[in-house]
């Protein structure tokens, strides 16, 4: 019993205080290998003793793997260090957006969003386009993997800035020289 409860409170103070989680889904039926999407990380909110993510939606994060009853294992990493501090497994709870916990989840959420381009009508289109899930801890704390877990990263259309070109320091450079 008391070794539930420490697990309990570890889990929900990594989680609060962490501004990230690693988020992974169970595998789908179709998934051939068994496994599950790749862990993402999703920012959160710890509310009412679950962490809860908004996605799937227009500029949203993806919540690939995440389906109503279903499962997920939920990683914590330090926000000072970076590094894992626990792993636990989640029951996935999707919300109704015409319920009183979706309510009060969205609110919660809604004052952790940063850059959010439609600021007051974020929750009219969260309640439109996107879904908002609950992770809910069940069971005891996971081990620690001894391995780095690196992954390839997620094909995405987005790119890294290209080298710059040869003749740009010069123009730089003759540029100040007229400024003089």
């Amino acid at each position: 019993m008391t070794s539930e409860l420490l697990d309990r409170a570890l889990v929900e103070e990594a989680t609060k205080k962490s501004g990230l989680i690693w988020v992974q889904g169970a595998p789908s039926a179709s998934a051939a290998d068994g496994r599950g999407a790749p862990a993402r990380a999703l920012w959160h909110v710890w509310h009412e003793g679950a962490a809860c993510v908004v996605g799937d939606g227009p500029g949203e994060q993806p919540l690939p793997g995440l389906v109503d009853g279903g499962a997920a294992v939920v990683t914590v990493r330090s926000k000072d260090k970076g590094g894992r501090i626990v792993t636990w497994p989640a029951t996935v709870v999707e919300l109704r957006p015409d319920s009183p916990e979706w309510e009060d989840t969205v609110a919660q959420l809604k004052g952790k969003r940063l850059n959010a381009t439609d600021g007051e009508e974020m929750p009219g289109r969260w309640r439109r386009e996107c879904r908002v899930v609950r992770l809910v801890p069940r069971g005891t704390t996971l081990p620690l993997p001894s391995d780095a877990q690196a992954a390839a990263p997620v094909p995405t259309p987005a790119t890294t800035r290209r080298p710059i070109p040869a003749a740009l320091p010069r123009l730089l450079r003759r540029g100040r020289k007229r400024q003089r």
